[in-house]
């Protein structure tokens, strides 16, 4: 019989197939301190939680016999996935079950901010009848933008057809295909912005979409925008937004989430007469409670059987031996990918990687995996993409995945080098570990180069002509942004090169611009590596 402890509250119909099997015993212990959970860890096989039970490396260290850790839901902050991995505990979580219920969210919220629903309420009920105030339109012939065309993304468009909207979609990894096969327009996102009448977003929050809807967007969009967000809170800049909104520009907005949880007292949505504000209810159904347990439970049981299993989160166990020789290539293949997301425009449709050297007689699947999560991160965030997930994701988003391996490298030892591909044009950039000085970059394109890939990068295009190096840093000065390092690759003296800086803190955009806008430069752009 194998033992499964639950310590959170979580449905009995969420753990009905755990409980019915026979080679199942199930105890609820909700509630438990660390310490009480250590107590009694040691004699279970699988441990289901929800968001308040903390599973330290401690707890796992006694779990003797525990294999697998559950998580109902999406995030997993509470699991320490470093000890689980070393300890060979696979944690799983439940990525699909709010889809639908976020969805439908979205809609309400869609149509509440159509219909002025919770303005038109609260006056009905305090003993005012006008239906003057309220006049409102409808969803039919309309352009919805949808920024995000993952899982939910994706099923908001299927409803807003029946609703016969017109569907402008925007996704970094999307292409014309899998737009045509949804139906709708494949678009950037200053499109939508231009000419939208709703617009619902459903990124996850990283850097490069952090305020992706501010001030300079609000600016160019098209009047009487009405705009949703049942995402994440700081993908929309909430001031810029209501700023907008005062001038004439947004006609409504309708928010279930904000950049700080909860909102102040003072948050200038909660009294906006133009804005609907609901607590982070995306995944509040009992539907969605029920599906996400019922996901884990399904999949703790395949564990426990040695049945096939999906939706793991942490690495799963690598031959020690393999281990040592990988290990030290994981952060430097993660940032590789992240660095060629970065450099690269359009949807990426193929990710090439090469390895070569004493790389090539060993099995670098794993290191891989490190490298299409760098890749799929940067647009993603760095909670949705894992290093077990990242290749089914890449697939579930029609990119090629192609691995090349030769045991000649002229000048390394080891040599990984990561290509993408778009419609448009394809971008490389290769790296080696360097004794003494760690993970290096040594090639970006045609151009050799020595970068250490951590922090804030400036790649800058030009032309190789006496002075430039100059004009850009006093440039840089002029804007308090201070350079660490400087790195040119070029191939021929007076052609094409890259510069690459170093600074100590995020370039303005203001500051690109200037930088582009001299005489024989052709682009500068930003890279981050944590």
């Amino acid at each position: 019989m194998f033992k499964v402890l639950v310590s959170d509250p979580i449905s009995d119909l969420g753990i009905q197939k755990l409980v019915e099997a026979t080679d199942v015993a199930v105890d609820k212990k909700p509630d438990l301190s660390e310490d009480e959970l250590i107590a009694v860890i040691g004699e279970y096989d699988a441990l289901l939680v929800r968001s308040q039970t903390r599973v330290t490396a401690r707890v796992m260290e006694a779990g003797k016999q525990l294999k697998v850790v559950g998580r109902a839901g999406v995030g997993v902050d509470n699991i320490d996935l470093e000890a689980a991995t070393q300890r060979g505990i696979i944690v799983i979580n439940a990525p699909d079950g709010n889809t639908i219920t976020t969805c439908e969210h979205t809609f309400a919220m869609m149509m509440a901010v159509a219909r002025h629903i919770p303005q038109a309420y609260l006056k009905t009920v305090g003993g005012v009848w006008d239906r003057k105030s309220f006049v409102g339109v409808e969803l039919r012939g309309k352009v919805l933008g949808v920024l995000g065309m993952g899982r939910i993304g994706s099923e908001v468009a299927k409803r807003a057809k029946a609703f016969g909207m017109d569907i402008w979609g925007y996704d970094p990894f999307m292409t014309e295909e899998r737009a045509e096969q949804l139906g709708i327009r494949l678009s950037t996102v200053d499109d939508i912005v231009r000419n939208a009448d709703f617009m619902t977003v459903h990124t996850p929050l990283t850097p490069e979409t952090r305020h992706m809807i501010g001030s300079a967007q609000f600016e160019v969009m098209k009047k009487g925008m009405r705009i949703v967000n049942c995402a994440r809170g700081g993908i929309i800049d909430e001031l810029a937004l209501v700023e907008a909104i005062d001038q004439g520009i947004v006609a409504g907005a309708a928010f279930d989430v904000f950049e700080v949880e909860p909102p102040a007292a003072d948050h200038p949505f909660l009294n906006h007469p133009k804005i609907i504000v609901t607590p982070h209810l995306g995944a509040s159904t009992v539907e969605a409670q029920e599906n996400v347990a019922i996901d884990v439970s399904e999949q703790v049981l395949n564990i426990l059987r040695d049945a096939p299993f999906t939706n793991a989160v942490n690495m799963p166990p690598i031959p020690a031996t393999l281990l040592k020789t990988l290990q030290p290539y994981f952060a430097l293949g993660e940032k590789l990918g992240s660095f060629a997301a970065q450099l690269t425009e359009g949807a990426v449709s193929e990710i090439k990687v090469s390895y070569s050297g004493e790389l090539a007689d060993v099995d670098t699947q794993p290191l891989t995996r490190y490298i299409v999560r760098g890749v799929l991160a940067h647009h993603l965030g760095r909670e949705q993409v894992n290093v077990v997930n990242s290749m089914h994701l890449a697939k579930e988003r029609s990119v090629n995945i192609i691995v090349n391996k030769t045991k000649e490298s002229r000048d390394f030892t080891n040599l990984v080098s990561v290509s993408l591909r778009t419609k448009t044009e394809e971008r490389l950039v290769a790296g080696t570990l360097l004794t003494g000085y760690g993970p290096r970059v040594v090639q970006i394109d045609k151009f050799p180069v020595d970068v250490a890939p951590e922090g804030n990068l400036v790649l800058v295009s030009h032309n190789d002509k006496p002075g430039i190096i100059g004009k850009i840093g006093t440039l840089f000065g002029n804007n308090d942004v201070n350079i660490a390092t400087m790195q040119v690759g070029r191939q021929l003296a007076g052609g094409s090169a890259i510069m690459v800086l170093t600074v100590d803190k995020a370039a303005p955009k203001e500051l690109l611009a200037e930088v582009t806008a001299l005489p024989d430069l052709n682009k500068a752009k930003e890279i981050i590596l944590y």
